[in-house]
């Protein structure tokens, strides 16, 4: 795992989560209108509550889109997690020219949803796979 640097207002996100909601958080993306948390191993369940009381609650707070991906040890199983709700049929991480790939296959019905307006959800998620497992590139198929 790299160096995660956090910023002054990621740092005030996630003192503000983990006091609504007792999940512990391992790091924070802010983006525009958009909240990236990654979530200790076995806190989900914290993170959103009963009912989803927690993130729901949360979210009318700072009036914020939020992303919560659970975070494991295992690189593909993270990747899988970044994905959130979009069904992921396989992840294969591989080495090729010295970069480290993660190949991800995604029904083609929900390859749109996984790129994002303008990009920005596969943005995020090279993003967050790379600060937490030195993944270069995530290619969809």
């Amino acid at each position: 795992m790299s160096d995660i640097k956090l910023s002054t207002e990621a740092i005030r996100y996630i003192a503000l989560f983990e006091g609504m909601t007792g999940a512990s958080i391992k790091d924070c993306l802010v983006d525009e209108g958009r909240v990236v948390y990654v979530v200790k191993n076995g806190d989900m369940g914290a993170a959103i509550g009963r009912h989803g009381d927690h993130i729901n609650r949360f979210k009318k707070v700072v009036d914020k889109h939020i992303d919560l991906i659970e975070y494991s040890d295992d690189p593909a199983t993270f990747v899988k997690n970044a994905f959130g709700t979009i069904s992921v049929k396989s992840v294969s991480i591989r080495n090729s020219n010295g970069k480290k790939q993660a190949i991800v296959e995604v029904p083609a019905s929900e390859k749109g949803l996984a790129i994002g307006k303008n990009g920005r959800n596969i943005d995020m998620i090279k993003r967050i796979v790379n600060r937490h497992h030195n993944i270069d590139d995530v290619i969809l198929q």
